[in-house]
């Protein structure tokens, strides 16, 4: 997407001007400034880029601005006004903030930084990208291992209960159920009330998602 499609929303809450605003604007870039968080219009078909100044703001544990977490599922996210060592890359990335411009940056660094966000690019330091690619080929290379919490969950369902998932993931009703293991329908709701609380299933559409998630791992607790 070409930067001229998005309009550049600031928050800045700080009484100084906002001079990136300012540098953006002269260079062709549609921008606006907004003093308050409530001011924000969040809708994703508004083609709005919106950069939260890190200064000014109130934070979480890690640097990053509160609002942000409110937001980056909306609506493309970056920060700016960062200062350095304050703020957890790593976090920043992971939550969905699409870059950082630095208090100290030079003006053409954070215009070029911009513009590589506003093409749908990320902005930061080389090497945390290069270890979040290195950290994310791992774990594909690593994908048929099974956590330890998940081997805990299979391992706390009976050979029984392992059963009746596999029958009712094909869609058999507890009648059925009863039925093919010779047991009252009374004993299959029974069952089937403890395979929830163990699954963390509330019903029968969360037990199907689950076990399509970890059925096939069945047979490797066993």
């Amino acid at each position: 997407m070409s930067s001229t499609t998005y309009e550049l929303v600031f928050l800045h809450q700080l009484s100084a001007p906002c001079h990136l605003a300012i540098l953006a604007e002269s260079i062709g870039l549609k921008t606006r400034i907004v003093k308050h968080a409530g001011e924000l219009e969040l809708e994703k078909k508004s083609n709005s880029f919106y950069l939260v100044a890190q200064k000014g703001a109130a934070l979480d544990n890690k640097g990053i601005p509160l609002l942000v977490s409110r937001i980056v599922n909306h609506v493309p996210v970056a920060l700016y006004q960062v200062e350095r060592g304050s703020l957890d890359q790593e976090s920043a990335l992971l939550l969905g903030v699409r870059g950082l411009l630095y208090a100290d940056q030079r003006m053409d660094l954070m215009l070029t930084g911009l513009r590589k966000m506003v093409s749908d690019e990320l902005w930061y330091d080389r090497p945390l990208i290069s270890k979040m690619f290195r950290r994310l080929v791992q774990k594909l290379d690593n994908n048929n291992e099974i956590p330890e919490d998940t081997v805990a969950m299979l391992q706390m369902l009976t050979n029984r209960e392992r059963t009746i998932i596999q029958l009712v993931s094909s869609g058999a009703r507890n009648k059925e159920i009863a039925h093919r293991l010779c047991i009252s329908e009374h004993t299959v709701k029974a069952h089937i009330s403890s395979i929830f609380r163990k699954t963390q299933s509330r019903n029968r559409v969360e037990l199907l998602r689950w076990a399509q998630t970890y059925q096939t791992h069945f047979e490797l607790v066993n």
